[in-house]
């Protein structure tokens, strides 16, 4: 009997959780269970996705940005289906292939001021990429990074890692500093020992969509190039429209040597990412024909990899999905901005484009001030649960808090949204937001729930959470 992907599905499904939890990661769906996310989703399509029981769920999160054009589009699909009907002759290894020149070809006009590209299978592999190349042309070994920063979970980006919760217990690794955002005096003085590789940044930093000062980026630039340091863009998730431009390096004008993308270059189906650089540092690195290997990888240059990436920077720009990103992020900021007078909790709201946080303080009043102090004591990071898990629950929107131990919701929607996704997330944030500022109530019910399964799932011999 042939193999059907349709009938396994049919029959299981709905043992997802059961099967995830006893062969892949009881601990995250443990996590799943226990803030309302065990969803079953069987179907997705643009910014929407579809659990078994047909409820529709709006999608806030896209892949950790990997869905920028939109979960299962029509026009991926179609390529995927002639790449695959062309019998490509993907994979010879010993080849040239015309797909990825042409892909490079399209990345590179994207980003005219540099002229190689390296292709890899994601984005932690095109920043350990971009780390080795840069060790590789300086001749120097440490790498800066800034505090706060995520740039994969490698061992070689563990060491541009900003959070320590991610470090923590995996032994040594590459000499490394983090210099603390908008601090040029401690970034110079790091550079001027010249033996710093790279300074590897994001533009805007994903744990929190923390944006720099305006100056800072443009200067830390000119003293990398002072000091014959390497300048790194991560763009793997602030890249390919997200906050409103082709790259979010782009609204500094900043020349990078090196720039990593992927995730939605992948249009969310073949996974693909880049490493952009100078043909300078090519030749240090690929410096003669026995080299020409010497970075190398099995499958970065795939015909469908390279098919879908050519389909996504198309879409981008024929559906003005960039433009439609900066429209959108402006009007969603522009009705939560108003909860900053409010409410007395709303800090703060940043974004550019569609990577948007909204950061939570503490209270004035006295009420509030005790239930959040309570709330802290039981869990640094449970307020912006409190946030996430009923928009989730009573609203079917998904979201994330922007890491650990912040009182931040990150929303990272496709950029293909319109004026009722809009709406509907700006009116739920709001009823959310009103909810969390009633105590005693529901939404501080949520919380202390919460931190009492937490407490309970760190027993030793705690029953797993359901």
């Amino acid at each position: 009997m042939p193999f059907s992907l349709k009938e396994l599905l049919a029959n299981r499904v709905t043992e997802n959780h059961q099967l995830f939890e006893k062969y892949v990661n009881p601990q995250f769906v443990r996590v799943l269970r226990t803030i309302g996310f065990d969803k079953t989703y069987t179907r997705a399509e643009g910014c929407y996705l579809y659990d078994d029981q047909g409820e529709a769920y709006l999608d806030f999160l896209a892949g950790y940005g990997a869905f920028n054009i939109g979960r299962n589009h029509p026009a991926i699909k179609n390529v995927i289906r002639e790449a695959l009907e062309l019998n490509l002759p993907s994979l010879v290894q010993m080849d040239a292939p015309a797909l990825a020149g042409l892909l490079a070809e399209k990345l590179i006009s994207l980003v005219p001021h540099l002229d190689t590209v390296f292709f890899t299978n994601s984005g932690t592999e095109a920043n350990e990429g971009a780390l080795k190349f840069a060790r590789g042309a300086t001749g120097r070994e440490k790498i800066l990074h800034l505090d706060h920063s995520f740039h994969g979970l490698t061992l070689g980006c563990l060491s541009a890692m900003g959070n320590a919760e991610f470090r923590d217990g995996f032994g040594s690794l590459l000499p490394s500093q983090a210099i603390p955002m908008n601090d040029l005096e401690t970034l110079e003085k790091a550079l001027s020992r010249r033996d710093v590789a790279a300074f590897i940044v994001e533009a805007i930093q994903g744990k929190g969509v923390h944006l720099p000062a305006d100056n800072f980026l443009p200067e830390a630039q000119k003293l990398c190039r002072k000091y014959g340091t390497l300048f790194i863009m991560d763009e793997v998730q602030t890249g390919l429209g997200r906050t409103g431009r082709w790259f979010a390096f782009q609204h500094w004008d900043l020349e990078p040597d090196i720039v990593t993308i992927a995730k939605s270059l992948s249009g969310g189906f073949i996974p693909v990412g880049a490493i952009l650089y100078r043909r300078e540092i090519y030749k240090k690195i690929f410096s003669q024909m026995d080299r020409c290997v010497v970075h190398s990888n099995t499958f970065g240059k795939n015909s469908l990899a390279m098919a879908v990436g050519l389909a996504t920077l198309q879409i981008l720009e024929e559906e003005k999905l960039i433009e439609n990103a900066k429209r959108r992020g402006d009007e969603i900021a522009r009705g939560l901005r108003p909860l900053i007078n409010k409410y007395e909790m709303v800090k703060e709201v940043r974004h550019k484009g569609l990577m948007m946080a909204i950061e939570f303080g503490p209270p004035r009043s006295l009420k509030l001030k005790v239930a959040w102090k309570m709330i802290h004591a039981a869990n640094k990071g449970l307020f912006g649960q409190m946030i996430v898990v009923p928009l989730m629950q009573h609203h079917k929107i998904l979201t994330q808090v922007a890491g650990h131990n912040v009182d931040i919701v990150k929303i990272l929607p496709p950029l293909m949204i319109g004026d009722a996704e809009v709406q509907k997330f700006v009116s739920a944030f709001e009823e959310v937001v009103a909810n969390c500022h009633e105590f005693p109530g529901a939404a501080w019910e949520v919380g202390y729930t919460l931190a009492k399964q937490a407490l309970k799932s760190r027993s030793p011999e705690a029953a797993p959470l359901s």
